[in-house]
């Protein structure tokens, strides 16, 4: 790994192909191979589509989402106190690493926002972690996560901000570059930019990668502008996987280099590419899962003549099945 400056003036870490085919080799049997579902023309009534677009399946890895490739990673690369592990999440990182922590029979404390669906607190109790619950965002449990931390000395396990973490999140990448060796574009949906980064990290401009926030959740698409993370506004109906206030520093050093752009979508595109994910193919999709779908579907990325599409489905945690626009 390789010091960089960040956008702020301080020193960032990067992560490269050997950084994460490491993580590859840690997080190897601890994680799932998630499938590609290759679409035939025109499926999802997508219109104009992509000359072929393909679906990464990572809402079926373990707990339902991408989140235990950088929990793995980062745990498994500590070494671990007494006091266990601890972080902060909107949900699906937590049941990650309540998940890691029970299989590698640690103790783990996550702090969840009110504002999380309480399907997802439940399900990290239920993986045997304890659970505070407080403040409404993201952020305000990170904060309370932190003084915890302190207290304890627990090996915080932060949910995108991290290098190992970044580099178990770009294992997608690596994965996917083999599953899809003729793509040419991937789209990321993007929360505090951990996945976006390692996916970035790992095709470093071989494939193009676009990132895709919902508009009340713009963290990468207000850091590109500004050159530099800035605090946004946080709401809508994926706030919950995607509602960082601000892109991780580790994050943003890569997506400023490697990701083409950042391609804001309206919740109204969300709700129906979960809708057509569940129509068309059977997937059921949270919304933060859907959003890179979404951004074909409500045009925000209109793909060239002959472009061959990947859409990152990263979550499925959700207890509602969608409803037709």
């Amino acid at each position: 790994m390789v010091g960089s400056r960040g956008g702020g003036g301080q020193t960032v870490i990067g992560v490269g192909r050997a950084d994460i085919e490491a993580a590859a080799e840690r997080i190897g049997g601890h994680v799932r191979r998630t499938p590609v579902l290759r679409l035939e023309a025109g499926a999802l009534g997508i219109d104009p589509g992509p000359a072929s677009l393909s679906l990464k399946l990572e809402l079926f890895q373990h707990t339902g989402s991408f989140k235990p490739r950088g929990a793995f990673s980062r745990i498994l690369a500590a070494e671990v106190p007494e006091a266990g592990v601890i972080t902060a999440s909107g949900g699906n990182h937590g049941q990650a690493v309540a998940h890691v922590a029970r299989q590698l029979g640690l103790r783990a404390e996550i702090f969840v926002p009110s504002g999380s669906p309480p399907l997802k607190a439940e399900r990290i109790r239920a993986s045997g972690a304890e659970v505070t619950v407080t403040g409404q965002y993201y952020d305000d449990a990170m904060e309370a996560c932190l003084r915890r931390a302190a207290e304890t000395g627990a090996l915080l396990v932060h949910p995108y901000d991290d290098p190992a973490v970044v580099a178990g999140q770009g294992t997608l990448g690596m994965e996917l570059a083999e599953q899809l060796p003729d793509l040419d574009t991937v789209l990321v949906a993007v929360g505090g930019g951990g996945l976006v980064a390692g996916v970035a990290a790992w095709f470093r401009g071989a494939v193009k990668v676009v990132g895709v926030e919902p508009e009340g959740c713009p963290a990468l698409a207000a850091a590109m502008a500004a050159g530099r993370p800035v605090e946004v506004g946080v709401g809508g109906v994926a706030s919950d996987s995607l509602g960082a206030r601000r892109i991780g520093e580790v994050p943003f050093a890569i997506a400023r280099d490697h990701v083409e752009e950042a391609v804001l979508i309206p919740d109204t595109a969300i709700l129906d590419a979960q809708w057509r994910l569940w129509d068309g193919v059977r997937v059921l999709s949270e919304p933060g899962g859907a959003a890179s779908l979404a951004a074909l579907v409500c045009g925000a990325y209109r793909p060239a003549p002959g472009e061959r599409v990947a859409a990152v489905i990263c979550g499925g945690n959700t207890g509602q099945l969608p409803v037709r626009p």
